[in-house]
């Protein structure tokens, strides 16, 4: 399957398998599987790099179901929303959504390497133009209280160099600006993309904070590895945000493994989420006890370093909802305290001194 072409990243991207015909240069599919590739209205596209870390002898590879089409995303659950964090309800310009009132977020485009089958934004893929990221910038010019933006979408990091810098170079122009975010699944989607000439044009606008996406160890390979090397070599923080999801790694092994191999590439666990009430992805989301159980058994038992926030991005715009085991119960100035073991421990606070 690899080329002499395997490295170059807009190979990659060119080469994607988007057919029935593609895929099954790479596996046997199921005649369900062709039936949803078919049926299913938000695309496939699967990078071969991707394609290649599949196991063709297991129908259950966490990469596998991470990146064909089923035809359980033709079923729409009835708390289910086509926007389910209400996106669209706090975008005061095209490809921008302000909810929070010190941050916003930045859609750079609505394409990716790949569509990863639990996508919270199926619906947004399509179009866009340049004169959006323009009516972008000036909402954010005139709005001082904005200090942070994340640039997301689609994965911006697809972008050629020079449109990177374009937006790059107009949001560190805005003076009032503290904090330029990447948000991305390049590095294991589209290792190759992470080049010496990236990191040149993003060091050009640093510090800039990368937060980038992995769900299961066999995602981590060689190539992820240097891709990431490469970035925090270069003085870019790294944090890694996960989506819980079911049948993938839904297991607080498996995520052990994961928060580890994250740590050892110096990539810092930020969130793990719980998966969004989008359309169609109803059977990757697990219960919400599921998700506190897998912290459970991460808290006291790997770093703290490594333990992510567990959250709940609210449907209808809400925002994100941190969630932990109950470890604390305060009684009249006293708490009863519980450790990772579920062993019961009394802090008691001493009274308030009172100057005489």
């Amino acid at each position: 399957m690899r080329t002499s072409n395997w490295s170059d990243w807009k190979w990659q991207l060119q080469n994607r398998i988007t057919t029935i015909e593609a895929i099954e240069q790479v596996i046997e599919l199921t005649s369900e599987e062709k039936e949803a590739i078919e049926k299913v209205k938000f695309p496939m596209a699967i990078t071969p790099y991707w394609a290649s870390l599949i196991d063709k002898d297991n129908p259950n590879c966490p990469i596998r179901k991470q990146s064909i089409p089923t035809l359980d995303e033709l079923s729409v659950m009835d708390q289910e929303f086509a926007d389910p964090l209400s996106e669209d309800s706090d975008s005061p310009v095209p490809r921008l959504v302000h909810r929070y009132p010190d941050r916003v977020l930045l859609l750079a485009t609505e394409h990716c390497s790949m569509y990863c089958r639990h996508c919270t934004r199926r619906r947004r893929i399509g179009f866009e133009r340049k004169e959006d990221l323009l009516l972008a910038f000036e909402y954010i010019r005139k709005n001082r209280k904005i200090k942070d933006v994340l640039i997301s979408g689609g994965d911006p990091l697809i972008l050629e160099d020079d449109k990177i810098e374009f937006i790059l170079k107009n949001l560190r122009s805005i003076d009032h600006l503290d904090t330029i975010r990447i948000g991305t699944r390049v590095p294991a989607t589209l290792p190759m993309r992470i080049k010496p000439s990236l990191v040149y044009t993003l060091k050009k606008y640093a510090p800039i904070w990368i937060n980038i996406h992995f769900n299961h160890p066999k995602e981590i390979t060689k190539e992820t590895r240097q891709a990431c090397e490469l970035l925090v070599d270069n003085g870019f923080p790294l944090g890694s945000q996960t989506v819980l999801l079911k049948g993938i790694n839904d297991n607080p092994y498996i995520m052990k493994r994961l928060m580890y191999e994250l740590i050892k590439m110096r990539v810092r666990p930020y969130y793990l989420y719980h998966c969004d009430l989008a359309e169609g992805i109803g059977h990757f989301r697990t219960t919400v006890e599921t998700g506190l159980g897998i912290i459970r058994k991460l808290r006291g038992h790997i770093s703290g370093l490594a333990v992510p926030n567990y959250v709940i991005d609210c449907p209808t715009g809400g925002g994100k909802i941190p969630l932990m085991p109950d470890y604390v119960t305060k009684m009249d100035g006293t708490y009863l305290l519980s450790n990772y073991k579920g062993e019961s421990y009394m802090y008691k606070e001493e009274p308030e001194l009172v100057p005489i």
